[in-house]
């Protein structure tokens, strides 16, 4: 499998998981945040986290534009996307909230797993169309 390939999988998984994850967020927050190692949330820390589902849906909706249509601009606003997300799963580690052994690592690696999709998606908008991959 190419690399190509594999970032063009990558972003199928997007697809489902942001799906998910927003959707989720919007009508579980509680369970919701429970299954990402927080502890019971406060009611701010729950709207806050509802508020984000609109953002992960969103992020759904440009990973199927992209599998769609594989054009260098889709792969771009990918790369911006995930871009922005690198730092805000470390900023939520801080919370004292998130208690539960290895939650912290986990949004520390998810930060990581950002950039480098992130920096793949980049790379497939520098290159021709990439429908056919």
């Amino acid at each position: 499998m190419t690399l190509e390939q594999t970032l063009r999988l990558t972003n199928r998984t997007m697809i489902g998981f942001d799906l998910a994850l927003g959707t989720a967020a919007l009508l579980a927050p509680d369970k919701t945040l429970r299954a990402i190692g927080h502890d019971e949330p406060s009611e701010d820390a729950r709207h806050l986290f509802r508020r984000c589902a609109p953002i992960w849906l969103t992020f759904a909706a440009a990973h199927a534009v992209a599998a769609k249509r594989g054009e260098p601009r889709d792969w771009w606003a990918l790369a911006w996307l995930r871009g922005t997300e690198i730092a805000t799963d470390v900023v939520w580690s801080a919370s004292p909230a998130v208690s539960r052994p290895g939650a912290k690592a986990g949004l520390w690696l998810a930060g990581a797993y950002n950039l480098a999709v992130a920096l793949g998606f980049a790379r497939l908008g520098r290159s021709r169309s990439t429908a056919e991959l």
